[in-house]
């Protein structure tokens, strides 16, 4: 992937983290492999910038976080949406769209 691909990621990553966590709570490694397997590996998010990116949602209370046992019966962080993180979701999904559709209008547009 062109490197500049994945410098957007850094403004995207909150997104994917809530969107995939409005299934279900997640452990962070359940998290990267959800992550990675949506986008067949494009991405590649290193484990610093996920958990920067859970610590920070966290904080703002997006994000709540309990310990719990792993599908291997480790000790896990398993982090879920708050009512305040679906709101998040919702206000990034609708920022998102408007971005990308922005983002189209001056790749197609006239005036090349």
């Amino acid at each position: 992937m062109p490197r500049d691909a994945k410098d957007l990621l850094h403004g995207t990553l909150d997104l994917l983290v809530l969107h995939a966590l409005s299934g279900e709570p997640m452990h962070g490694f359940s998290l990267s492999k959800w992550i990675d397997e949506r986008t067949n590996g494009e991405l590649g998010i290193v484990d610093s910038a996920l958990y920067k990116a859970l610590h920070r949602l966290e904080d703002s209370g997006a994000v709540r976080a309990e310990w719990g046992a792993s599908e291997n019966n480790r000790r896990a962080r398993y982090y879920s949406l708050t009512p305040k993180g679906r709101q998040a979701l919702r206000a990034e999904i609708a920022s998102w769209k408007h971005y990308v559709a922005t983002v189209t209008v001056v790749l197609e547009g006239a005036g090349r």
